[in-house]
């Protein structure tokens, strides 16, 4: 995705091992200090951390290409293995340079029965080419795509897997969108529509079939160090209460150091689509108006070195937190 401002130009498993046996909940302290209860299961960031790893393994997503497939099997088998209901939708979808590829979104379901229910998304696909990097050579190869795809992916497995374990009072759909990252760069259309080809179509089909949902978070570039989550201006006018509560969660469980209270201008991200598909919805992403995107945004050092597990810790706890205090 441009993610382009309209306005302003095996020490990893050891750990998880042995925070395999932590209780279900737990308690966290704010800012102030103060402990602070949790309603949600403990998000475990080694957890996380491992299922980026496994992603980025298969090496770059770039559709059309075997890591791709594998990559996709992958997603719905772990899913299906959480208890999930698992399906891939798609068509056949050109994109800007007359590439034509099998659409692959991966939508999956917890409680399909439940009527009311939440949104979460995040991007799978890596786009093929970093070129952001600072050196032109680099400009037509493809990345490992650790951050801007598999950190929020990486956090939908996390909680798919706390959800088995656990349910909330309400419905969970996680959709991981593909064709996301593959548009044009500096794209002057209108809504940018070379990019989030996945959540195109699928909101074209949610508000055929009358899908609803009570709102809807995307994750984008959710693993990094430093990462700030500032408010799009997207998702302060479509879908303000959200914005609110989830920010105020986020920094009363001491997690405001990620969710500052900053206003940032216009990005068209997949949260665009899902609210024209009548859901209110957020983008999580890592950006300031003043630092710009991720400092590894579309280039070589998007890796698995670069992905913190204090980043991956406060957004998964914060949006678990967030779907189990619904009524």
């Amino acid at each position: 995705m441009n993610k382009k401002l309209l306005i302003i130009p095996l020490i990893g498993f050891m750990a998880f091992q042995g925070c395999k046996n932590k209780s279900k909940t737990e308690a966290t302290e704010n800012s102030s200090g103060e402990e602070v209860k949790l309603v949600s299961p403990a998000f475990n960031a080694d957890s996380a951390y491992v299922y980026t790893k496994a992603q980025v393994d298969f090496g770059p997503r770039i559709p059309g290409t075997p890591a791709h497939q594998k990559c996709a099997d992958y997603l719905v088998a772990k899913l299906k293995s959480f208890g999930a209901t698992v399906e891939i939708t798609g068509e056949k979808t050109r994109t800007y340079d007359g590439k034509t590829f099998q659409l692959k979104n991966i939508e999956a379901s917890f409680n399909p029965e439940k009527r009311e229910r939440v949104l979460i998304t995040a991007h799978w696909d890596a786009r093929p080419f970093s070129d952001q990097d600072t050196d032109p050579s680099n400009h037509d190869k493809p990345f490992d795509a650790a951050n801007d795809g598999a950190s929020g992916v990486a956090v939908i497995l996390e909680m798919a897997r706390q959800i088995e374990k656990k349910q909330p009072n309400v419905g969970i759909d996680f959709v991981l969108w593909d064709l996301e990252d593959y548009g044009k760069a500096n794209d002057e259309t209108p809504d940018e529509v070379t990019w989030c080809l996945g959540s195109q179509y699928w909101s074209k089909n949610a508000i055929a079939k009358g899908y609803k949902a009570r709102y809807g978070i995307n994750l984008d570039m959710v693993g990094g160090g430093n990462a700030q989550f500032t408010q799009d201006e997207i998702s302060r006018q479509s879908a303000p209460a959200v914005v609110n509560n989830v920010w105020a969660i986020g920094n009363e469980i001491g997690y405001g150091s990620y969710f500052v209270n900053l206003p940032s201008g216009k990005l068209v991200d997949d949260h665009f689509w899902m609210n024209k598909a009548g859901i209110p919805s957020i983008d999580i992403i890592h950006y300031n108006d003043n630092s710009g995107f991720y400092i590894n945004w579309h280039t070589q050092l998007d890796n698995l070195a670069n992905i913190d597990r204090n980043t991956l810790k406060a957004t998964g706890q914060t949006v678990l937190e967030t779907i189990f205090r619904e009524k």
